[in-house]
């Protein structure tokens, strides 16, 4: 009896075994590079936060340390108080530039991807190609040309010129997104859209659409991240003040033989927080989009 007792307890279930100590050190330090990793990511943003509070002068005798007791709002009241920086027009150019691009991108890049998705003719793989080799070409390669076009066309300096190079080059990733995604959203709910009476139109923007809504969304924050903080373009085809975007904005405040880098990093602080915040927001989305848009039907 004693013995059954004693096989019955030394029994385990199937699949079951035990862990050793290298498998809990091994989940602590994976947890620990995690952690640092985590850590470098977020310190550069609490740094700026910190180092905004701080005068010139402090911050050049220690970048480092917080001011605890000495901390200031002046560089904010310098910055949003001076006209001659032009930083709230500054975003109202990059907010409207960005708005506009987003909204031709998401669409242009639905009807597009739809397109290449459910359409077969016969240019329809050469298109696909094509639009992908947008994704490859530096756009640091097209910038003299663009400028000496758009100064012949006489469509450079104006508030509007920025759209044509950030809709063209936001488009092939749109589009490379949206294609990977309809393809897995099964034929036969256009089909039965079709029996029951829908028209192309109809089945386009009531079924397919809502239904690309996180892959849309996705494009858009992406899209969104990469005309706000776009350089080389506002750089070569803006030169009036009034016209400039954020990027432009804030390299007013470098100056040739110094820096003022508390309120350098003021202004970064002030123009990154709505991309910020919107990030926050829609991270999940944007990871949800990602993996869906990878999935092929």
């Amino acid at each position: 009896m004693m013995a059954k007792i004693k096989a019955e307890s030394n029994f385990k279930p199937a699949g079951h075994t035990r862990k050793g100590a290298g498998y809990y050190v091994g989940k602590i330090l994976i947890n620990i590079v995690l952690w640092v990793f985590s850590l470098s990511c977020i310190f550069p943003l609490v740094w700026m936060f910190y180092s905004s509070l701080k005068l010139k002068r402090q911050f050049n005798a220690d970048v480092i340390s917080i001011p605890f007791g000495n901390a200031t709002l002046q560089n904010y009241k310098d910055i949003l108080g001076n006209a001659d920086y032009h930083l709230s027009e500054s975003m109202w150019n990059s907010f409207r530039t960005t708005f506009i691009s987003i909204i031709l991108i998401v669409l242009f890049s639905f009807v597009v991807g739809y397109i290449l998705a459910r359409i077969k003719f016969k240019l329809n793989r050469p298109l696909y190609v094509m639009f992908l080799m947008g994704m490859l070409i530096p756009i640091h390669s097209l910038l003299v040309p663009m400028y000496v076009l758009f100064r012949n066309l006489g469509i450079s300096n104006q508030w509007y010129t920025l759209l044509f190079p950030y809709i063209s080059f936001g488009l092939p990733m749109g589009i490379f997104l949206v294609e990977g995604f309809v393809k897995s959203i099964p034929i036969s709910l256009e089909e039965a859209a079709a029996i029951d009476g829908s028209s192309f139109s109809r089945t386009l923007w009531k079924i397919i659409m809502p239904l690309c809504r996180p892959i849309l969304v996705t494009v858009a924050i992406i899209q969104i991240f990469s005309c706000w903080n776009e350089f080389s373009f506002a750089l070569v085809l803006i030169q009036n003040v009034h016209l400039q975007t954020v990027p432009l904005a804030l390299t007013q405040f470098k100056g040739q033989f110094g820096s003022d880098y508390p309120l350098q990093m003021t202004a970064m602080l002030i123009t990154m927080s709505p991309i910020v915040v919107l990030y926050f927001v829609f991270s999940n989305q944007i990871i949800k989009g990602m993996v869906a848009g990878a999935v092929k039907g």
